[in-house]
């Protein structure tokens, strides 16, 4: 009987010995996350109809578009590696898609986030690569494409790359025929929570919202938009916060806020936008007078405090036609840097170029006083003294000012192995305003909502001093 005993307490130990190798080694990061109904198998490539979830530390491939119904739920744990190919299943070779009608929770992890790509392309991530060849403008699957009825998209330390190839017919019939991004949602009564998380490539805007309750914080959009593209594109009565992103190489705006399209008994649109460092924004936009940092379009409002806006095509813009909502739009304190006078020129963008109403700010950083010519008046064009080219350099730890020699703003589309944290001496740090709350529309929940809505930092952009902020 003691041998037995023995037996068994040793067999036990080296079972549990072997379990703690396998969590160390990582191989199966499964055995770290409590089990849930439902597990999908990693067996086969996925189409069709989907729902539970995919365990953690497992790859799983695509091969036909896949549909999380009214209703239904999916869930990706952390480590997940989820690749879409191409639609064999249909015998198409088309493009594929996440279509969601219930809800979507992506819980990823710092250590080990989920990552929802297409396999096997290279990134030509060199500065002045030419968009024309670059695959990350070319939009190789279609993207996780929310419809009227998903209930829940939350998105936590998760990559999405390549998104933003045409949707199937099937695919546009479950969405009610949106167009393709990489993100996209559009429940008024809904909940979308992106954060921790890094968009990277698409054809048009990575994520486009038509209307919801967001928190889009700490996340990182980089070489987004061929000749068009906002890092978030929100209309139709979107509410909630966007803060502490960093936003590079956009062919648009980094934040771009319009009330277009609004359903009976929506909320105006309205976001909190601030702590965003967003940098060399603006250069692929194909239609003049657009593109560049902050947009507050047709009737939305909010505010936007705090930003970093480093070699952009436009300072903030307050959109005459269709107006934004002035009565309801505050802002100031917005670090601006320029290495061209045709940048500095368009800190506070003019009427006749950009049709915008932006009002100067003397909270901002340069004081609009120290650049404007006498007289000047809101919207007129100005020509900036060479005096501000160069100056309120946020010394970034390690970035891209003053502009590498030899190249041009356009080529600055990726963070590579650039820093762009503060350093100790920056004169950011300290700058900020805090006397405002975020909005929090969305609930405060691991799984439901935010992780964290983060509060209005003191230090200008995404990055904090006091390690608060964006994690990337």
């Amino acid at each position: 009987m003691k041998k037995n005993i023995l037996l068994l307490c040793s067999l036990s130990i080296v079972l549990l010995m072997s379990a703690c190798k396998k969590v160390a080694d990582n191989k199966d990061l499964s055995a770290r996350v409590v089990q849930v109904a439902s597990p999908i198998s990693d067996a086969s490539c996925l189409s069709g109809a989907i729902k539970g979830t995919m365990l953690a530390g497992k790859t799983y491939t695509v091969c036909g578009d896949i549909f999380v119904n009214a209703g239904d739920t999916l869930t990706i744990q952390e480590g997940v590696k989820l690749n879409f190919g191409l639609n064999t299943a249909s015998g198409t070779n088309a493009p594929c898609g996440l279509g969601v009608q219930g809800s979507l929770f992506c819980l990823g992890s710092k250590d080990f986030p989920i990552w929802i790509t297409y396999p096997g392309v290279t990134k030509t991530d060199q500065l002045g690569a030419d968009p024309n060849t670059d695959p990350a403008l070319k939009g190789k699957w279609t993207g996780i494409i929310g419809g009227a009825n998903a209930k829940f998209m939350v998105l936590k330390w998760t990559h999405v790359e390549f998104g933003g190839a045409a949707m199937s017919a099937a695919m546009k019939t479950f969405t009610g025929g949106s167009s393709p991004y990489p993100l996209y949602f559009a429940n008024p009564n809904g909940i979308f929570v992106l954060e921790d998380s890094w968009v990277y490539g698409s054809v048009d805007d990575p994520w486009r919202i038509n209307g919801g309750k967001i928190s889009a914080m700490r996340n990182t959009f980089e070489k987004c938009g061929y000749t068009g593209g906002e890092a978030m594109n929100a209309k139709a009565g979107t509410i909630g916060d966007f803060a502490y992103n960093l936003i590079i190489g956009m062919a648009t705006n980094g934040p771009k806020l319009s009330n277009i399209n609004v359903t009976l008994g929506a909320p105006g649109s309205n976001v909190r936008m601030y702590n965003n460092t967003i940098i060399n924004c603006g250069y692929r936009r194909a239609a003049a007078g657009r593109g560049g940092s902050i947009n507050f379009e047709e009737g939305a409002g909010g505010m936007a405090y705090n930003n970093l806006i480093v070699n952009c095509k436009f300072g903030l813009r307050i959109v005459n036609n269709p107006i934004a909502d002035t009565a309801n739009i505050r802002y100031g304190y917005n670090w601006y840097y320029a290495d061209s006078l045709s940048v500095a020129s368009q800190f506070i963008p003019s009427l006749s170029v950009s049709t915008a109403i932006s009002q100067p700010q003397e909270t901002d950083f340069p004081k609009p006083s120290t650049y404007l010519p006498a007289g000047w008046k809101t919207g007129d064009v100005y020509t900036a003294p060479s005096s501000v080219l160069g100056i309120n350099n946020p010394q970034f730890i390690n970035g891209p000012v003053p502009m590498p020699a030899g190249y041009k703003l356009a080529d600055i589309a990726v963070v590579g192995s650039y820093n762009f944290g503060l350093k100790p001496t920056s004169p950011c740090i300290g700058a900020g305003f805090t006397g405002f709350s975020p909005r929090a529309d969305v609930p405060v929940d691991y799984r439901y909502g935010a992780s964290e809505i983060t509060p209005p930092g003191k230090d200008i952009g995404c990055f904090q001093s006091t390690g608060r902020g964006n994690q990337h």
